[in-house]
């Protein structure tokens, strides 16, 4: 049976995203006590290998991520060709995750169904199925951290996401240059409130 460290490091792989010690607990089948024993001797033993990855503590939890090292290969191993109608919906996601699929479509448009295959297909956001089965939960996963190298987000009011709302013929038309070049700057866009996702 593998040691208590190494599961909690597959459960922080397998999640992709930063879990508190009660949800480690939960997942690894212990207490909360040998959970953050089994965390700390993890952490103890990534500082003192030769690794590309790390654990980290965020205000979310713990994530197993890239070092900040190593994130040129992020751009240079995984291009990104979104147009701006997908990044406006990966924004939405990010800002509101986890997001009803159905929520997403009243503020993005129908256009949004082929943005989140989209983003799905490329490992941005997880889709999960809702207990009832009429939907699916939309959130970012930690490939969408690392790729726009943004450790939290921070808290967006429904009434600024709800400025959204923009007309497909809007999403559909060619990005510009200066559009396709600002896509790195998404971790910018909260500061902006209601027109960060509206230009």
């Amino acid at each position: 049976m593998p040691k208590l460290a190494s599961v909690i490091e597959a459960i922080l792989y397998l999640k992709g995203r930063p879990l508190e010690i009660t949800h480690l607990a939960e997942h690894a089948g212990c207490d909360r006590e040998m959970a953050e024993e089994g965390l700390m001797e993890l952490m103890n033993d990534y500082a003192h290998r030769e690794s590309a990855l790390e654990i980290v503590e965020t205000k979310d939890g713990y994530c197993l991520q890239l070092k900040s090292g190593f994130r040129h290969l992020v751009d240079t191993l995984i291009p990104l060709d979104l147009g701006v109608g997908a990044l406006r919906t990966l924004a939405a996601i990010a800002l509101r995750g986890p997001i009803a699929q159905t929520d997403l479509i009243d503020i993005r448009g129908s256009g949004a169904y082929q943005h989140v295959n989209e983003l799905v297909n490329l490992g941005f956001v997880r889709k999960r199925r809702q207990a009832d089965g009429r939907s699916f939960w939309l959130q970012v996963t930690n490939k969408f951290h690392q790729h726009f190298e943004i450790d939290d987000l921070p808290a967006f009011t429904k009434q600024a996401t709800q400025s959204v709302d923009v007309s497909a013929s809007q999403d559909d038309h060619a990005p510009s240059a200066a559009e396709v070049q600002s896509h790195h700057e998404m971790p910018d866009l909260p500061s902006n409130d209601q027109n960060a996702l509206t230009s």
